[in-house]
């Protein structure tokens, strides 16, 4: 092993610092060993660690596994090497596929995510069981766009707010599928994620969750077609953020799914090993 190995941290879906979902990005990622590339994400302890490769390619890892896509890390780093390069648009190589982002000129960026699929989850009352609520008023499906996210509707923000789950039997169950819990309206929306099975207990604000939350709502008749919903989350754990969703086509098919949010740059280290 050899360093100093450096990276950025910036908050990502806020536009205020010490808000939002944390993230480190090795923009030499190259350079630091894929045998350490795990141990320094769980070092850093954020929902997820970024470290960018040849060619813009990027490998994504929570401090318990590596993911081959997810909403925040993309978004920030992409804005990271956005500022130092002087552009405006950026495409990034995920193990899921290419995304490409582009940022308007107050910073926000926008990134045309990878087509989810989705299938019943498997077990919903046992899920329901361990979030400690009686019943999703709709059904609880699992999107897949790299990472695997299930949906849960409940009737008000409040519910969402109090809700105090079995971390334990969440895991069993789960696994590593994120559990999104949900409420709103129109195009606001409260949405807290939990994904213990992933090292995360609660994320402050989860991308990849979002594209697929308003895929959701549309199959369901919650929401029209094509229009951008505001999801507010990661107020219960201090973070708070806001993301935007998009998703067009309609009930006989999905043409695209869109995500938008700020990311603020809030500081630098190395890692001297």
């Amino acid at each position: 092993m050899s360093g100093p190995y450096e990276f950025v941290i910036a908050d990502v879906f806020t536009g205020t610092a010490l808000a939002g979902n944390q993230l480190a990005v090795f923009v030499d990622g190259d350079a630091v060993p894929d045998e350490l590339k795990q141990a320094l994400a769980k070092e850093i302890g954020f929902s997820e660690t970024v470290y960018v490769g040849h060619g813009d390619r990027v490998r994504i890892f929570t401090p318990g596994t590596e993911l081959p896509f997810a909403g925040h890390p993309v978004l920030g780093t992409a804005f990271v090497l956005t500022r130092a390069r002087g552009v405006s648009e950026i495409e990034l190589l995920c193990t899921a596929g290419p995304v490409r982002l582009t940022f308007d000129a107050r910073g926000r960026g926008r990134m045309t995510q990878p087509l989810p699929s989705w299938s019943p989850f498997p077990d919903p009352d046992a899920l329901l069981a361990a979030l400690g609520v009686p019943v999703s008023l709709v059904p609880v499906d699992v999107y897949v766009n790299g990472p695997e996210h299930a949906f849960v509707l409940l009737p008000s923000s409040q519910d969402v707010a109090k809700l105090s789950p079995d971390f334990g039997r969440l895991t069993a169950i789960a696994g590593k599928c994120g559990v999104n819990c949900v409420a709103g309206d129109g195009p606001s929306w409260k949405s807290r994620m939990f994904g213990p099975g992933m090292g995360i207990t609660e994320d402050p604000a989860t991308g990849s969750a979002a594209g697929p939350l308003a895929v959701h709502l549309c199959r369901h008749g919650l929401v029209a077609w094509g229009t951008e919903i505001t999801i507010t989350q990661g107020v219960e754990i201090g973070r708070p953020s806001t993301l935007y969703a998009i998703a067009r086509g309609s009930n006989a098919g999905l043409d695209a799914v869109e995500v938008a949010g700020d990311t603020v740059i809030v500081g630098r280290g190395t890692f001297e090993l």
